[in-house]
């Protein structure tokens, strides 16, 4: 018979994953453990299912048809099939309700991203309208605008499917993303209601029932603090559009599923979330939970790449015996896990914090050590995915290169996650400006201190010593770059970003692999702590200032 090669494949993705289910039996209560189990074991039955019927369906995108057969403009947006199912499965599944219920206190947020985890990579970036709606959730809340928070709260936190809204956020101009200040939207108020006309640029989920929106209301003066919070529905209830033009359909690298477009507004009906000013404040807030979502959609696509990776290994005969029986590719798979490990803990350590803040269990050193993590988690695990995609991609070698084999997709896609809710040099940015708010670096060394306190078996102690080290080598760096001009700390802001982040990932590494020794007699995670120990955690430059201003400009 010729030899065919065999595919990887995909078993239940919650009963097969030894990382996520035992850092839950250590964070959660046993039994909200056993009442909430069903629902995962379920999605992850989902979740290997949809990678099954992925290879074997055509592949399929939103489509946009902007004329009917009778010249009337209608703009209407097909979805693929994975989107049409991942709407009544997001509601039932509580994937927004879960995190804001007061069902499991301060473990709702752990819950929820659970959830988020396990759907991510089987819902073709239904994710993104998921997270912008748990943001949007989180802003009403805030505003303290009732009439808002009756209005859009129920259906954003549905489990009925018939009652279940998704929420765009519509920042994105022409003119920048991150840098808001020149929003050209303008909003009127024309018969005692506010009216906003202009284009945003990128808006994700088009088809979602409710956006957020930033515009400048009329005559007041130019930068981000004149800026107004708008809360619009876009279309009536028979699916007309309110004032308001699909110009055209994102042509993206990757999460081509997602129906990303390009609009005017032409007069949309729009309500005033809090005061005809300081909206960008009143979104502020949202970072914490978008960014997290990104994190955890990062996680995923690293789980789905090594376990595609590891199956393969284990079917793929060469040289008389399976990938996976061969050193080198046990060393590649190795180094791909305990990177992987060492982000899982970081990422959900902020899901943890996320939840006591949400649920006023916080005090002022945690509320202070969120600001700080959630960017450097961000920054950090959106860079890796995209690393670990590509090393999956060798890994599977020629066939991994072809489209029909699906794991190109999943490189594409990993694109996406350092650029979403603001890129790496935004996210190094956007930390020093914690970092100044905090006060500096004292809450998360304290609780660096704390977690590796907990650290105690002897087969661990390198791990504790490196990041002692780390911490060590991060404080020298950062009190001699301070005591400069500001613009030096700046340059180094990514590589502190990655090496703080890294520090801390292995301490909270270290920890779980000390009661995973204790409580289930599994080496694994004090092997994957050992293994991350030796990867480099830090690249801080003494001083690439006068080189990076150089070679930046490279003109002769």
């Amino acid at each position: 018979m010729p030899f065919l090669q065999a595919a990887p494949v995909l078993s239940n993705q919650y009963l097969d994953d030894r990382v996520l289910r035992s850092y839950l039996r250590r964070v959660l209560p046993r039994t909200m453990l056993g009442a909430i189990e069903p629902d995962l074991t379920d999605l992850g039955e989902y979740a290997a299912n949809a990678w099954t019927l992925a290879r074997t369906r055509e592949r399929s995108e939103p489509k946009l048809t902007q004329w009917d057969v009778w010249g009337e403009r209608v703009d209407r947006i097909e979805l693929t099939p994975a989107w049409i199912a991942a709407q009544p499965l997001a509601a039932r599944h509580g994937l927004i309700a879960a995190g804001h219920e007061a069902t499991h206190g301060t473990h709702a947020r752990v819950h929820q991203f659970a959830l988020v985890y396990l759907f991510h990579c089987a819902s073709e970036f239904y994710t993104c309208p998921l997270a912008m709606t748990d943001g949007a959730t989180t802003a009403l809340k805030a505003s303290g605008n009732q009439r808002l928070i009756d209005r859009a709260l129920p259906h954003f936190l549905s489990r009925d499917p018939e009652q279940f809204w998704i929420c765009g956020q519509w920042m994105t101009e022409n003119a920048g993303g991150s840098d808001v200040a020149p929003t050209e939207t303008a909003a009127r108020e024309e018969n005692g209601r506010w009216r906003l006309y202009g284009r945003k640029w990128f808006t994700s989920a088009i088809n979602a029932q409710a956006a957020l929106a930033l515009a400048r209301p009329a005559g007041a003066p130019a930068g981000s603090d004149a800026l107004a919070l708008f809360y619009l529905e876009p279309r009536k209830p028979d699916g007309r559009w309110r004032n308001i033009v699909i110009d055209r359909l994102k042509d993206k690298l990757g999460t081509r599923e997602l129906p990303t477009a390009e609009i005017h507004l032409d007069g949309a009906p729009a309500e005033l979330v809090g005061e005809p000013k300081f909206g960008v404040r009143q979104i502020a807030p949202v970072l914490n939970i978008t960014r997290t979502w990104n994190a955890v959609g990062a996680l995923a696509t690293m789980r789905r790449c090594i376990a595609l990776a590891r199956d393969f290994g284990n079917r793929r005969v060469v040289f008389g015996k399976p990938l996976a029986e061969q050193a080198l590719y046990q060393d590649t798979l190795a180094g791909m896990q305990a990177e992987y490990e060492a982000a899982f803990h970081l990422t959900f350590f902020v899901t943890e914090l996320l939840g006591r803040v949400q649920c006023g269990q916080a005090d002022e050193s945690q509320q202070n050590l969120l600001r700080l993590l959630t960017p450097l988690a961000k920054l950090w695990t959106g860079k890796l995915a995209v690393a670990i995609a590509s090393e999956a991609c060798e890994c599977i070698g020629g066939v991994g290169y072809l489209e029909d084999s699906g794991i190109p997709q999943l490189l594409r896609d990993a694109q996406v996650w350092p650029i979403w809710e603001g890129a790496s040099n935004v996210q190094a940015l956007d930390f020093q400006r914690a970092l100044r708010a905090a006060g500096g670096l004292q809450s998360l060394l304290t609780a660096q201190r704390t977690i590796l306190s907990q650290v105690q078996a002897s087969e661990l102690e390198p791990c504790a010593r490196a990041v002692r080290m780390a911490a060590t080598a991060i404080a020298e760096w950062l009190q001699k770059a301070s005591a400069g001009e500001r613009h030096r700390l700046e340059a180094g802001g990514r590589e502190l970003a990655f090496g703080l982040a890294r520090t801390f990932a292995l301490a909270l590494l270290a920890r779980h692999a000390e009661w995973a020794l204790r409580a289930e007699n599994d080496p694994r995670p004090g092997a994957a702590a050992r293994r991350f120990a030796e990867h480099r955690l830090l690249r801080l430059k003494p001083d690439g200032l006068r080189d990076a201003t150089m070679l930046a400009s490279d003109s002769y």
